[in-house]
């Protein structure tokens, strides 16, 4: 028996709405809509999808897709104990069972051919065929499908099909505007505005790096962890350094680059 309580997020996660996003996933929610959100890297896509999940009330199951992940590790599989074999739901099947959004973070990660099986159950049928077991799951009229991806950072080999995409509404998200992003930064940490501001300002010259020598800008989740470090009495330069610049490149050009931008900002 699957337990529903333990998927409901108790406390309500720090989400800073950026527009009329919450209305609209609140009335795709309501027709049970699947729901595809786009956007890079740690700019909020799964905090928003957390925090939906607690203003629902909905329980959140949520699957990280690598691309070692098959179809049976989101539907189940036969086990075999002392007693002989026994059926495992997986994640999705859960979901479907007890009525919770499914979020299936970094959708493209997984292979394509797992990919196909969450078909039937974002289109009128809603239904998750098991077909080693031989059951035809229909899924609970409180299920939801959400999945997320970062298309800028993804290969065409890891595209989506457009018969997966034509399935899904969509939300397109990027990095907050410079105001609300110092703003997240010092709700979230705690940190004073001036100091929240200053690491704003080097996230944006990152992210005017991108296509320029780096692949992906510094993120929002970044930016709270340099304030973190901070707050815990790390030298701000140094912690720009370490949470900043040096998770995001090997590139020595690069590197300087951005901590020639650290030393000016907080100069």
């Amino acid at each position: 028996m699957n337990n529903e309580a333990q998927y409901i997020i108790k406390e309500q996660p720090f989400y800073q709405a950026q527009g009329d996003e919450v209305e609209l996933y609140e009335a795709a929610y309501a027709a049970r809509l699947p729901v595809m959100v786009k956007g890079p890297t740690g700019c909020g896509k799964s905090r928003f999808i957390e925090y939906m999940a607690w203003k629902l009330g909905k329980p959140l199951i949520t699957v990280a897709c690598n691309e070692d992940m098959t179809a049976s590790d989101l539907v189940g599989r036969y086990l075999l104990d002392a007693n002989g074999t026994r059926w495992l739901d997986g994640p999705l099947t859960v979901a479907a069972r007890i009525g919770a959004i499914c979020y299936l973070d970094e959708v493209v990660e997984a292979r394509q051919d797992t990919t196909v099986v969450i078909h039937p159950l974002t289109d009128h049928r809603r239904t998750l065929p098991l077909d080693k077991k031989g059951e035809l799951i229909e899924a609970h009229p409180d299920f939801q499908l959400v999945i997320s991806y970062n298309p800028g950072y993804q290969s065409l080999m890891k595209d989506l099909k457009q018969s997966t995409k034509q399935r899904f509404t969509g939300f397109e998200f990027d990095y907050p505007s410079e105001a609300t992003e110092t703003s997240i930064v010092e709700k979230e940490t705690g940190v004073d505005s001036a100091l929240a501001a200053k690491l704003v300002k080097v996230g944006i010259a990152a992210r005017n790096l991108k296509g320029h020598g780096l692949d992906e800008g510094i993120s929002t989740r970044l930016l709270t962890y340099a304030a973190t470090l901070i707050k815990g009495g790390i030298e701000p330069k140094a912690a720009c350094r370490m949470a900043l610049v040096r998770p995001i490149t090997d590139d020595a050009d690069i590197r300087v680059t951005l901590d020639h931008a650290i030393e000016t900002i907080f100069a």
